[in-house]
């Protein structure tokens, strides 16, 4: 059976990518981090096949993804949804959310993240 995740050919990208994590990305880290969401472990820059999640929970199998303006629109749109679809086929969930959305309703996000694991908590 092949490895699908957190393969071995990623494993320097994946740590290029925390390394250089953005001011979003920072900033959910800090919420989900530590099982601070239902008691639930979070992993950061997550490999799936060939991609990379942004934030990702194995046991509520729930991927988060923070995506800036240039994924609103052309390739970059098609390609997010191609990726999500990939992910479902491992009955990913992904939750999407605007880098200006964290920033402006960062309550409204945490819930939403919180709402989705609730039925995965390890208290």
């Amino acid at each position: 059976m092949t490895l699908v995740y957190n393969r071995q050919p990623l494993r320097h990208f994946r740590r290029k990518l925390r390394k250089d994590s953005t001011k979003t990305e920072q900033v959910i880290w800090r919420q989900v981090r530590n099982r601070q969401i239902n008691g639930l472990k979070f992993y950061r820059q997550y490999s799936v096949g060939r991609f990379i999640v942004g934030f990702y929970c194995p046991k509520a199998k729930l991927a988060i993804e923070l995506d800036g303006g240039q994924h609103a629109q052309g390739l970059q749109k098609e390609k997010d949804e191609r990726r999500t679809e990939y992910l479902k086929q491992f009955g990913i969930k992904v939750l999407r959310f605007w880098d200006n959305e964290v920033f402006q309703n960062f309550e409204a996000v945490i819930d939403k993240i919180w709402a989705e694991t609730e039925e995965w908590k390890s208290y």
